[in-house]
Parts: C-alpha cells; sequence; structure tokens
C-alpha cells in the first residue's frame, strides 16, 4: 500500500533529449529525494530530510541560509545561479548548519570559513564561490537585522581571472562555423552582434524582435531595477539572418533552437557548443568571450563608449574598465589606426 507523504513536491523538466523526467522533492524548495518513489529507498531519503530539517534551530546557520532563500536576493535571481547557490548552500550548511547565531558574530570564526575555503584551494574558483556564497548569506543576514556582524566582509579571493586579450578573431569564428551546425551558428551571431549573456539570448523570443530592433530586460542586476533594458538595433547580417528564420520557424517561441525546433535547455545548449567546440583546434575561448568580442569589435568600429553600452547594457564604467584592462590593452588594429591618424597629421 502507498503512503501518502506529506509535502511532497514534483516538477516535469525537459532534457536535451527532448524527453521529460520528474524530479522529486521532499517538499517545495526542499531537497531532491533521487529514488522512485513507492520504493523503501524514496523512503528513507524522505524520512532523512524531514528529521533534518526539525533539527535546525532558529538561531543558527542554517536558519540564516532559510531566511536567504525566503528574500528577494535568493528569489530574484535566475534559475541557473539559483542552482549555483543551491550546490554551494548544502556544501556549507553541511560543515556550519548548526553553528549558533552568537559564533556567528564572532570575528574569530572568520578563521574558521577561511580554513573552510582553503580545503577548496586545488580549485581556486570552487574556493571563491564558497567563501562569496558564505559572505552573500551574512550580507543580507546583516542588512535585514538578523546579525550584526558579518565576519566575511571584504577579502577571501584566491582565484585571480586574466582573460586579457582573449578575443574571438575572425579566423576563429570561420574555424568555428565550419564544424557547428547553424543552430550554433545563429547563437554566435546573435552573440557577436548584441553583446548579451548567454541564458539571455537562449530567452529572447520573437516577440522581443520587431524586424528592426531587439528589445529586451537582461537578467543579471541587483533586483529588477538593476536588470537593465536595451534597445538593440539589428545591424545587417543580423537582420538578414533573423528576417530569414522568421520567415522559416513553425511553432518555436525562442529566436535560438535547437536541431528539433525546440527551445535550447542551458545544460543542452552548453553541451551541444563544447561538443562542436573540441571539434576545432581553438584553445582557451569561451562562449561568455563573445561579449568581450561585442565590445571589442564595436571599439574597433570607433563607437564611443556610450554607444557601446546602449549596445551591451554594461554601465559606461564597466565599459571602460572591460576597454582599460581586459580587451583593448596591446591591440595591433587599435596601434596600426593611431599610427595612420598621427601619419595624417605629422607625417
Amino acid at each position: 500500500m502507498r503512503v501518502r507523504l506529506k509535502g511532497i513536491n514534483w516538477s516535469i523538466k525537459k532534457l536535451a533529449d527532448g524527453t521529460s523526467k520528474a524530479y522529486w522533492y521532499a517538499w517545495k524548495g526542499g531537497p531532491r529525494i533521487d529514488a522512485e518513489p513507492g520504493t523503501p529507498e524514496f523512503m528513507r531519503l524522505y524520512n532523512e530530510a524531514v528529521a533534518s530539517y526539525k533539527k535546525k534551530s532558529a538561531e543558527t546557520f542554517s536558519s540564516l541560509v532559510d531566511y536567504f532563500k525566503d528574500c528577494s536576493e535568493y528569489k530574484e535571481l535566475g534559475e541557473k545561479s539559483k542552482r549555483a547557490y543551491d550546490g554551494y548552500l548544502k556544501l556549507i550548511e553541511a560543515k556550519f548548519g548548526s553553528m549558533p547565531i552568537g559564533a556567528l558574530e564572532d570575528k574569530r570564526v572568520r578563521g574558521d570559513f577561511k580554513e573552510f575555503r582553503d580545503s577548496f584551494s586545488d580549485k581556486p574558483r570552487k574556493a571563491d564561490y564558497v567563501w562569496a556564497t558564505i559572505a552573500r548569506v551574512l550580507s543580507v543576514a546583516k542588512d535585514r537585522g538578523k546579525i550584526a556582524v558579518n565576519v566575511c566582509e571584504r577579502g577571501g579571493r584566491l582565484y585571480e581571472s586574466d582573460r586579457s586579450e582573449i578575443v574571438w578573431t575572425a579566423e576563429d569564428i570561420r574555424t568555428f562555423c565550419g564544424v557547428a551546425s547553424v543552430e550554433l551558428q545563429a547563437a554566435l551571431l546573435l552573440a557577436l552582434w548584441t553583446g548579451q549573456r548567454q541564458g539571455d539570448l537562449l530567452r529572447l523570443t520573437w516577440k522581443d524582435y520587431d524586424g528592426t530592433y531587439i528589445r529586451m530586460r537582461q537578467s543579471k542586476g541587483r533586483g529588477s531595477k538593476g536588470r537593465r533594458r536595451v534597445t538593440i538595433p539589428a545591424g545587417p547580417p543580423l537582420k538578414a539572418a533573423l528576417d530569414a528564420a522568421l520567415r522559416e520557424k513553425r511553432s518555436a517561441v525562442t529566436i535560438l533552437v535547437n536541431s528539433f525546433g525546440r527551445p535550447w535547455t542551458e545544460d543542452g545548449f552548453r553541451t551541444s557548443w563544447d561538443k562542436a567546440f573540441r571539434k576545432t583546434s581553438l584553445k582557451d575561448l569561451h562562449f561568455h568571450d563573445l561579449r568581450g568580442t561585442a565590445v571589442t569589435r564595436l571599439a574597433l568600429s570607433n563607437c564611443s563608449v556610450p554607444e557601446i553600452a546602449a549596445i551591451t547594457g554594461h554601465s559606461m564604467k564597466t565599459v571602460q574598465e572591460i576597454l582599460d584592462a581586459h580587451y583593448l590593452g596591446g591591440r595591433l588594429e587599435l596601434a596600426e589606426a593611431a599610427v595612420k591618424k598621427l601619419s595624417e597629421v605629422y607625417g
């Protein structure tokens, strides 16, 4: 006889291959139960989840995690960001979940958090995400009056990313397009001509394109006010591609679709992109580098900082920082253009 369990929650998700799968959770927002409903293993995992939840005190780090998940700072995140946070929160709770709030306000506990971060020092980026997640939970708790001190303010980074000079050249683009499907080429073209993030591009619908402009609200930013609205004129190559795709589309809602004509899932897109990339001889190029490449191409086309910001949605300060620190340092094209201008005046 099957027992009806209180609070059980489930959802159906489409996989990259187009099939659907049911995922079961102990309660809405609770831990996932990786077992078949009706089996002893399912019951065991459910009981463990409930027992673990009941053990949580109202005055522990775990209670601050629960509070964080109920706040707008978490709720307004995209699904991808939420999944990333959830993974690190689970890891951190396993170590510090039962720590009393009183201990969290003792500045000496910063050393404990740093030791935990350092346990992942062989993977510096992961170590930094762990630290940043702890700091974020404590920051929200402090801002909302739950604690008086955030012991993880400032510092704590191990990973130093330097992707200066890493942009897609014209040859890189030709090489990738030589092995990529038309669906992936469409994504690359859209990224180059809009400078938008992968997730935002995958969510673009035909309603966002009126034949002349792409209008969208970016998904990243602090709160709804921090998510910029951008209106991007479709340049000739992009407009030609969009208009052709629009004439051919059948029931597609999103502009970018997979080979089945269905909207991409983020995991499905990444898998297909990486598979195509591995067929090339290209090294150390990411899809996200197309965003910086777009900034670079605009700058090399003599666009001003405000003009670039209007396209990409960056603040003008951020555009300038990108140009100064990451993408234009030592660019041969700019050096040649500068000498040409100098020669016209003094040559």
